[in-house]
């Protein structure tokens, strides 16, 4: 930290705020793209009709929609609910969602003069046990929104929700520890750092960096598995399953709880992804550039991110304007101006980002100007492969149907506990043997 008590509590705080918005920043983005994956697997286009003024956004809209709608709908409380812990119910969902992602980190250590910036909420030495603590609490906010509803479906579904829940923990947990002994520390950022070096078998140095997809792979496949059943996803949203109990634990809820409710769904999708990124892969590494190496070249690969994005956003612009010029009498009032309006504001963007090379060309970069690019650079590598992992619980959500109650049994205590424990057995005979070559 900087040594002044004032500016390190403002430096937390921001911290706090920052770990924040990187999780519900993308929960709109989120949605958008569970409704045009969705669309697109199902073979048609989806939301793209409401509009303000000229602008549809290709469906983008719907989230000022939604959060309208939710706003002023009725709430409705029922009569023979418990309604203190019918309350509470949303509010330890959301909190334990938001909670969770406080010790991953999104970028390396912030070093500017005499200052260090850790860039995560919370830089815990047993970072891994917080994510373990605050996902076995979720299912609390499950287990009493079912209860305090006082109906059968909210119940039978947070009944569902608890067993599914206690049952991949168990394996999910296990695959961590493989984990643990591969990079020997509790610390994620420190892990994350470990992966910035390249993978070595037998002596040879591979163009592979040693992420942990590579050094564990049968613990991501059952990491990836338990977050599914462990946010309530298809193919494991038994807990809901609306074909056989209407919505299961959030049946009774309406208005802005069952936006917490939703809101919560998520943002535990987001921190799921974040952790599997940052255990798995490479977390806010950029391939093959260490931070000292983004410090180093910084204002080269200033320059060229500039001017790819110029290109970019030239090419963009140069499409936007076909589309306007297709789209002529489309709808035959304002809205047929909005790929014109468009073309306008990316081809304004591209003339600053141009403007920026020619900036940064003229004028040399400040000492701290290679910290600062290198974590901008970590931390939009690391939210890209956040989302990447995000589009992956969308995907499966709408490939693969659901599994019956015995089938979701059966593998979490069948399949994935014995691979678990085999893959922790294989771990250590394997580390014993690369320590004894």
């Amino acid at each position: 930290m900087t040594g002044n008590t004032a500016l390190d509590i403002t430096i937390i705080v921001l911290r706090a705020v920052v770990a924040l918005l990187v999780i519900l920043g993308p929960v709109p983005v989120m949605i958008y793209m569970e409704r045009k994956v969705a669309a697109l697997i199902q073979d048609r286009t989806g939301p793209n009709r409401a509009n303000i003024g000229p602008f549809r956004l290709a469906g983008m809209v719907f989230f000022l929609a939604d959060a309208i709608k939710l706003f002023f709908k009725e709430d409705i409380t029922p009569a023979k609910a418990n309604k203190f812990y019918f309350y509470l119910a949303p509010f330890i969902i959301v909190t334990v969602a938001f909670s969770t992602f406080a010790i991953v980190p999104w970028a390396d250590t912030l070093r500017i003069g005499s200052a260090t910036i850790p860039m995560q909420a919370l830089s815990l030495n047993a970072g891994i046990l917080w994510f373990l603590a605050l996902t076995s609490l979720s299912v609390y906010g499950i287990v009493l929104a079912g209860w305090a509803s006082n109906t059968k479906y909210s119940l039978l579904g947070s009944i569902r929700a608890t067993s599914q829940m206690i049952s991949y923990e168990i394996p999910m947990g296990l695959s961590l520890i493989g984990v643990l002994m591969t990079f020997g520390t509790l610390q994620l950022n420190e892990m994350v750092i470990q992966q910035g070096r390249m993978l070595e078998v037998l002596g040879v140095t591979l163009p592979i960096p040693a992420w942990g997809i590579f050094l564990q792979p049968i613990g991501f496949i059952i990491f990836l598995v338990s977050a599914f059943a462990e946010t309530n996803r298809n193919p494991f949203d038994l807990a809901e399953s609306e074909a056989e109990l209407v919505a299961g634990f959030h049946t009774e809820y309406s208005s802005m709880k069952f936006a917490l409710i939703f809101l919560g769904e998520y943002a535990a999708i987001l921190v799921s992804s974040a952790v599997i990124a940052t255990l798995f892969l490479g977390g806010w590494q950029v391939p093959y550039l260490d931070t000292a190496a983004l410090i180093a070249h910084a204002p080269l690969l200033i320059k060229i991110s500039l001017g790819f994005m110029t290109l970019l956003l030239a090419i963009t612009t140069l499409r936007l304007h076909k589309w306007y010029r297709g789209m002529q009498g489309q709808f035959g009032d304002i809205r047929d101006q909005e790929g014109l309006w468009l073309a306008v504001i990316t081809g304004g963007l591209a003339v600053l980002a141009a403007a920026g090379v020619g900036f940064f060309m003229a004028v040399p970069l400040p000492d701290w100007g290679g910290a600062v690019f290198a974590l901008l650079a970590q931390f939009g590598i690391f939210f890209t492969k956040m989302m990447l992992i995000g589009f992956v619980f969308i995907w499966v959500r709408w490939t693969l149907p659901r599994f019956r109650y015995d089938q979701l049994m059966n593998l979490g205590w069948k399949t994935l506990l014995p691979l678990a424990l085999a893959n922790i057995l294989v771990t250590g005979i394997g580390l014993v043997l690369v320590q004894s070559l």
